[in-house]
């Protein structure tokens, strides 16, 4: 059974997260901006249901998905076998992808390319980049290599593609990194990283999600090289309008059918390769095998409620209300507000805070838990605040990916690996499910009003926010080299002493 304080500890984590943005949308919408009463009625409604789904879900994820790809791992480690490893890899890589909630949000978002053609595309990155990782850590192969020809590979495409497609392709690698891929992954690495038996073995798990971050970015580069989406601005969605109670309760209810069967089909994968592994060589004993059956329906019913609440109330208004602010007075407000969501995604976001504390334990002090943090905050609310100024002026993501990478890349050659993939894989954990539930959607809904066009100027949000933690994360990492060299270094050759984001997702 769920332990009564794990389902309180969760639901407390989800209202740290998703109220503070809710407060805020309501405050402007209540004395500066005016959105119809009903879509405001059913975003408050939405923001309940997200409560709750990402609550259950994060406990679901718990019993089940961290605990099957423990399992897994472990069974694909005692079979020794590398072609194996490598399928059961790209498969369940490919699997888990499809159920990952942001990655749900982002593909129902996109105009002109159809849900199952751009998450099937994503999904088959994710698996042969996972694939590509465990290879990585079977031979220890240096992460910085990898990342310098990856990305290389990343910006050469990005000169052949249509602008259309560009910031897509970014936002891709964003929302793959999130609370359903991140544990599954990285109990994966954990297990096939214990075939060596070297003190670095574990260090090499370090670069997993940053590792399984590109896949989908080059997955839809090749994607847009043979598919041609339509135009953006009339295939976007026109958000609902509610006139009546009755709609709101209305439309929640035609919505649950839909996502009850999309997130069936989503976790179906996932549960027949379990099925089969406890079959074949697994074994479980009926307790945990139990624990993890229930973990499953716990993640199911959690997804509903949550894609419902985004889809039907929470994400609507976002793009409403950036259409509102956009043909305003209040347009140049949109940067600084932009901000201010930023920072409080980023504050309420508990994998942050373990992450920060474990740094500062980590450098011995020499970086402080209240400087990670801030950083960290200022990453994410700058990120925002440059997407922003995209939509606002049209300037090419280019603009601000090539140097930001650039810097990020560089600073991979100034400070201890371990920052670097600390660095590279936080970049999802810092983005969070509310960027691309409602940021992405405010910023579509200010480019469509501003006549802009939402495919090379809205999206690419996602990926803005992700890229800023890789460069301050370093910068943090810099900072304990410069303090290091007046005192005895901190952070051990051996990797004995690690962060474990397994444990923070």
């Amino acid at each position: 059974m769920i332990h009564h304080n794990l389902l309180i500890e969760k639901l407390q984590e989800s209202i740290n997260s998703i109220l503070p943005i809710t407060v805020i949308v309501a405050v402007v919408c209540f004395l500066f901006v005016p959105v119809p009463s009903g879509l405001m009625l059913a975003f408050l409604l939405g923001a309940v249901h997200m409560i709750l789904g990402m609550g259950l879900f994060s406990v679901g994820a718990d019993l089940s998905m961290s605990r099957i790809g423990s399992h897994i791992g472990s069974a694909m480690t005692a079979s020794r076998k590398l072609w194996l490893i490598l399928l059961t890899s790209f498969l369940l890589g490919t699997a888990i992808t499809l159920a990952e909630p942001d990655l749900q949000v982002l593909a129902s978002n996109v105009p002109g390319i159809s849900n199952p053609v751009l998450l099937l595309t994503v999904g088959m990155g994710v698996g042969l980049f996972l694939a590509l990782a465990m290879l990585r850590i079977l031979f220890a192969i240096s992460l910085r290599t990898m990342l310098l020809i990856l990305y290389g590979i990343v910006f050469l495409l990005a000169f052949f593609l249509k602008p259309d497609m560009l910031p897509l392709s970014f936002d891709a690698g964003g929302v793959t990194t999130g609370p359903m891929t991140v544990p599954f992954i990285m109990a994966l690495g954990v297990g096939v990283s214990s075939i060596r038996s070297d003190g670095k073995a574990k260090e090499d798990s370090f670069g997993l999600v940053a590792l399984c971050s590109v896949g989908p970015v080059i997955a839809v580069m090749l994607l847009s090289l043979i598919f041609k989406p339509e135009n953006g601005e009339t295939a976007l969605n026109t958000p609902p309008v509610f006139l009546l109670t009755t709609e709101i309760g209305n439309g929640y209810i035609a919505a649950f059918p839909t996502y009850l069967k999309e997130m069936a089909l989503a976790l179906l994968p996932i549960f027949a390769f379990f099925l089969l592994f406890q079959a074949v060589s697994l074994r479980l004993r009926r307790k945990p095998f139990a624990q993890i059956l229930i973990g499953i329906v716990y993640t199911y019913v959690g997804l509903v409620l949550f894609l419902t609440g985004v889809n039907v109330g929470f994400s609507p208004l976002g793009e409403t209300l950036g259409g509102m602010m956009a043909s305003s007075r209040w347009r140049w407000m949109m940067v600084p507000l932009s901000m201010l969501m930023g920072w409080y995604i980023i504050q309420a976001e508990p994998a942050v805070h373990v992450l920060t504390k474990q740094v500062e334990e980590l450098t011995a002090g020499a970086v402080s838990e209240k400087a990670m943090e801030l950083s960290l905050s200022l990453a994410v609310a700058a990120g925002n605040a440059l997407a922003m100024v995209r939509v606002l002026t049209g300037i090419p993501i280019l603009y601000f990916l090539i140097p930001g990478y650039a810097a990020a890349l560089a600073l991979s050659f100034f400070v201890p690996p371990t920052f670097t993939g600390i660095a590279f894989d936080s970049g999802g954990v810092a983005s969070g499910p509310l960027t691309a539930t409602f940021m992405l959607l405010f910023a579509m809904g200010a480019s469509r009003t501003l006549g802009g066009n939402v495919m090379t100027d809205a999206f690419g949000l996602v990926s803005m926010v992700a890229m800023m933690p890789l460069i301050t994360v370093q910068g943090m990492g810099a900072v304990f080299v410069v303090k290091s060299r007046r005192r005895a270094p901190a952070v051990p050759d051996s990797g004995d002493e690690i962060i474990e984001l397994w444990e923070i997702a």
